[in-house]
């Protein structure tokens, strides 16, 4: 086979051009501080990388309603115990003025002022909100829950987010569940009116209403009823233990975001491990192939100044 100056020519221009392109792609790695900067250079490691950082945005959204609906629910837990206050303090009006030895007409009159007190400050509680969302009103946010008059005006719609791939948690508690005993009765009266008697007890007890009931003890001292103060003694002690156990369940319901939002931030680190992993360049290995390419380079350059000698010939051409 012949071998001419052309010959010579090619093969050395494609050796210089493939260590010079070796060269750019370790001084990129080196300036990127990354090993998989173009699809090219890993396809399978590109598109896990992909997934990683859709998963990252995800998992992102996910921590963001997770911060959202604590928030929800450490208020309304906040409103719920203010409730529990009230519920306690007005049991003891109630104790010390059932008692004819202990009170009289006049005392009554004063401690139903208090009482209107405590109803107003109920109510004020029940309509908190965070922003222009409404805590207890269900779906209808933009409604307070609580009229002066204590009607419900919300519905029982709870507000479910995502905190987790296909995990769904309810952010609300709906004021029917919040403020009575008996929210199935609160829900349907009409049909508690016409339950048989063989029902289920939840569909046979009766239905205590907070805000009911605060306004029965109003008018039990305005009126000197004893036997109604009496009465709500132990109506007073159900919807305390009431608001004790929506409390539990709200606290659950922190607990478990808590939960949730440690495992999404554990799944966030180890997914960044194994991008660095794909992604990331070793820098010690870069700069030591990067000194190496760069020998090469010059050794070409020095081999082909020597292989292509001018001659006179070409001087001629």
């Amino acid at each position: 086979m012949r071998v001419t100056q052309n010959t010579n020519y090619d093969t050395i221009r494609d050796s210089i051009h493939r260590s010079r392109s070796r060269m750019e792609g370790l001084q990129q790695k080196s300036a990127t501080l990354k090993k998989l900067n173009t699809p090219s250079d890993d396809p399978v490691g590109a598109s896990k990388v992909l997934e990683i950082r859709t998963d990252k945005v995800n998992n992102d959204q996910f921590q963001t309603n997770a911060k959202i609906a604590e928030t929800f629910l450490n208020n309304s837990d906040l409103a719920l115990g203010e409730l529990a206050d009230i519920v306690v303090r007005a049991k003891e009006i109630a104790i010390s003025q059932s008692s004819g030895a202990s009170s009289n007409e006049d005392t009554r009159l004063g401690i139903a002022e208090e009482v209107t007190q405590l109803f107003q400050q109920a109510v004020a509680t029940a309509n908190r909100r965070i922003g222009e969302r409404y805590l207890f009103s269900g779906y209808r946010t933009q409604t307070p829950p609580i009229d002066a008059e204590g009607r419900y005006q919300g519905d029982d719609g709870q507000m479910m987010t995502e905190i987790s791939k296909g995990v769904f948690l309810a952010m609300n508690v709906h004021g029917i569940e919040a403020f009575n005993t008996n929210p199935r009765a609160q829900l349907d009266e009409t049909r508690l009116q016409r339950a048989p008697a063989s029902g289920s007890p939840e569909e046979n007890q009766e239905n205590i209403n907070v805000f009911d009931e605060l306004q029965n003890l109003r008018i039990a001292l305005l009126s000197g009823d004893v036997d109604g103060l009496r009465n709500t003694l132990e109506r007073f002690d159900q919807l305390h233990a009431r608001l004790i156990a929506i409390r539990s369940k709200v606290g659950s319901r922190v607990q478990g975001l808590q939960s949730m939002s440690q495992s999404v931030e554990r799944h966030n680190i180890t997914n960044a491990q194994l991008s660095s992993a794909l992604e990331d360049a070793d820098m010690a290995q870069v700069v030591s192939d990067l000194a190496k390419e760069e020998t090469i380079f010059r050794s070409a350059l020095a081999s082909s100044q020597k292989l292509i000698q001018p001659t006179l010939l070409d001087f001629l051409k």
